[in-house]
């Protein structure tokens, strides 16, 4: 006997999560996603077992529904699919806005559906990656990677041990979080760039002189402008950004704090402050690089977790464990 799964999303991050549970042959991965090409081709890739085109057909049956998506589109999603949720099933998100989405769910979910947020970052060995779709995807894209997992008061604790479960088969870490802590870090590490990325555009393009200035812009230009490109869309990131608005303006002042301190040094001439303040940068680059590649994090791999296995959550005590595809 197996279990079934619903991905709603087959992008990077939708297929990606499918390709690393095909090893797995007592999991049927059912795919879902608006565009039928993507659908198509992740199938094709191997990332599901089966497309289903009708939205809430594709999550009946399923004991966990990942909605793999831009945080725009989550909203109507969830209120498409809460008819047809099978009793207990457990909905997760991958979205950068996880009071929002709570609150969604909250008001959307009905009684005996539950739902637990993910923050997923990507293994070391593709921070560096541009691509996006179903093309980019990849088995072990967090592979030595990191989840934030929050759950609203009230969530069972069967629900978030399979979120951790799901996580580790993903060759994943799992770190335990509220929706506050969760926004607080989110908007430092996923939003900030992004918001930096706009306002340099804003402060560069269409300026006196872009003209010229846009025939030298080569890849430091490229890669901090990179930033709004290559992860949400405008209306997702204004989402998350005024639903997180409190971290996110504080997060912009103490940005704006370090340019004043760097403008002001640069204006007053001072050549050892800048180079302080410029090496001390590029330092701490280098360390954190270091810390995510060795992904060692202090306190993650001291506490273990006595949880029961992924079987135990997805089929009962009764039955084994999922084998791998042979």
């Amino acid at each position: 006997m197996g279990v079934q799964i619903t991905i709603i999303g087959l992008g990077q991050v939708g297929s990606s999560i499918g390709l690393a549970l095909a090893e797995y042959k007592t999991i049927k991965r059912i795919g879902h996603d608006k565009d039928g090409e993507s659908a198509r081709a992740a199938q094709k890739a191997g990332a599901v077992d089966e497309t289903r085109f009708n939205l809430p057909a594709s999550v009946g049956g399923s004991r966990l529904i990942l909605l793999c998506l831009p945080l725009n589109e989550i909203r109507k999603t969830l209120e498409v699919i809460a008819p047809d949720l099978d009793e207990g099933a457990v909905v997760m998100d991958t979205a950068p806005a996880k009071t929002v989405v709570a609150a969604w769910a909250k008001e959307l979910l009905p009684a005996g559906r539950y739902y637990v947020g993910l923050a997923p970052a990507a293994g070391a060995s593709y921070l560096h990656g541009v691509d996006f779709g179903v093309e980019s995807a990849r088995a072990d894209l967090f592979k030595d990677g990191l989840f934030m997992v929050n759950a609203p008061y009230g969530t069972p604790e069967e629900a978030v041990k399979l979120a951790i479960d799901l996580i580790s088969l993903l060759g994943a870490q799992a770190m335990l979080s509220d929706e506050m802590e969760a926004d607080g870090l989110l908007a430092s590490t996923h939003i900030l760039p992004q918001l930096l990325s706009a306002a340099l555009i804003d402060a560069t393009m269409d300026r006196p002189g872009w003209q010229e200035a846009r025939k030298l812009s080569a890849r430091p230009y490229a890669s901090v402008s990179g930033g709004l490109a290559y992860h949400d869309d405008a209306d997702s990131l204004g989402i998350a950004a005024l639903g997180n608005r409190e971290n996110v303006s504080r997060v912009i002042d103490n940005l704006m704090v370090s340019l004043q301190e760097l403008r002001d040094r640069i204006k007053a001439g001072d050549e050892e402050s800048v180079t302080t303040f410029l090496t001390d940068a590029f330092q701490a680059r280098v360390r954190w690089l270091e810390e995510r590649h060795k992904a060692d994090w202090e306190g993650i791999k001291k506490e273990k977790i006595d949880i029961p296995s992924m079987s135990e959550r997805l089929f009962g005590t009764l039955w084994s464990p999922p084998k791998k595809r042979e």
